[in-house]
C-alpha cells in the first residue's frame, strides 16, 4: 500500500479477445466456461451467451422493444437481468434462458453481481443494494465513498475475491469497493485501453468486468468495442497530480 489511502493502478494487458461489436455491453459474466453478455437500448436488448473458448453464440434471447437492459449475473440455475427504468429485474432458468418471472427494485437498474448468496445492484447513485434472490428485497444498502467523498454513477459490477470491483461511467476508471464499508480501497486507471484506430461511430465507453472462476483471470470491455481485454494490475507508486486531483473532485 502506498501512502495514500486508496491504492492506484495502471494494467498490463495480458490476452485479448474479439467480440461483435454491435454488442452495448451492460453486464459481462464468465462461468462454466460460458461468457453471459447483457446487450442494451431500446429495441435492441438482448441476454446473450457465448462459449468463452472461441466466442461461438451459444444461445440468446431478444427482449420485449420497452426494455432497455441493464447488469447480469448469474446465481445457481437462474440468470438475473436488470432493466433501466422499468423498476423490475428478469428472471430466467439458466439452462435455456426461459422467463421465469420479473421481481420489483427500486430506482433504476444498473450494474448487477451476487456474493455466492445475495444479489447487489446500482441505480446511478453512490448506493449499493444487497437483495434477496427470491424476492428482490432490499437487505441492506451502503454509501460507497473514496477518501471519505461519494462515489457515484457506479454501473457494472463484478465480485471479486471478496470485493466488489465497479466501473464509473463515462470514465476510464473501475474502483474496488469493500462491500462491509462501503469503502473504495483501490482505484484502477484503463485510459488508452481500446487503441484509437479501434474506434468508431458508435464506440462507447469502459463498462464490463468479468473473473473467470476457472483461473482466477480479469477481463474488461465496453459498450461497442470490438475486443474483450484481460488485465493484470500494475501499482502505481505515484500518483500525478493532475490524476490525484480528478479524484478527488469525484
Amino acid at each position: 500500500m502506498t501512502a495514500w489511502s486508496v491504492q492506484h493502478y495502471t494494467v498490463r494487458v495480458t490476452d485479448q479477445k474479439p467480440q461483435p461489436r454491435e454488442n452495448f455491453v451492460q453486464g459481462l459474466e464468465i462461468l462454466d466456461d460460458y461468457l453471459y453478455v447483457s446487450s442494451g437500448n431500446y429495441g435492441q436488448s438482448h441476454l446473450l451467451r457465448y462459449r468463452f473458448a472461441d466466442g461461438t453464440l451459444d444461445h440468446s434471447r431478444r427482449m420485449n422493444a420497452r426494455v432497455f437492459a441493464e447488469g447480469l449475473s448469474v446465481l445457481g440455475d437462474k440468470v438475473y437481468q436488470l432493466t433501466w427504468r422499468n423498476q423490475s429485474m428478469l428472471v430466467y432458468r439458466k439452462s435455456d434462458f426461459e422467463f421465469l418471472h420479473r421481481l420489483p427494485i427500486i430506482g433504476e437498474g444498473w450494474g448487477l453481481t451476487n456474493n455466492g448468496i445475495e444479489l447487489i445492484y446500482s441505480d446511478g447513485s453512490d448506493n449499493l443494494h444487497f437483495i434477496s434472490p427470491d424476492t428482490a428485497q432490499v437487505l441492506r444498502s451502503i454509501k460507497i465513498t473514496e477518501n471519505g467523498k461519494p462515489v457515484r454513477l457506479l454501473n457494472e459490477l463484478e465480485w471479486i475475491e471478496g470485493a466488489i470491483w465497479a466501473n464509473i461511467w463515462q470514465s476510464d476508471r473501475i474502483v474496488i469497493i469493500d462491500p462491509a464499508k462501503g469503502t473504495v480501497t483501490a482505484t484502477i486507471d484503463l485510459r488508452g485501453l481500446l487503441p484509437r484506430e479501434d474506434r468508431r461511430p458508435g464506440t462507447d465507453v469502459l463498462n464490463g468486468i468479468a473473473r473467470n472462476p476457472k483461473d482466477g483471470s480479469v477481463w474488461v470491455t465496453g459498450k461497442r468495442w470490438p475486443w474483450l481485454y484481460q488485465i493484470e494490475l500494475v501499482p502505481v507508486t505515484e500518483v500525478p497530480e493532475t490524476q490525484q486531483s480528478q479524484a478527488n473532485s469525484r
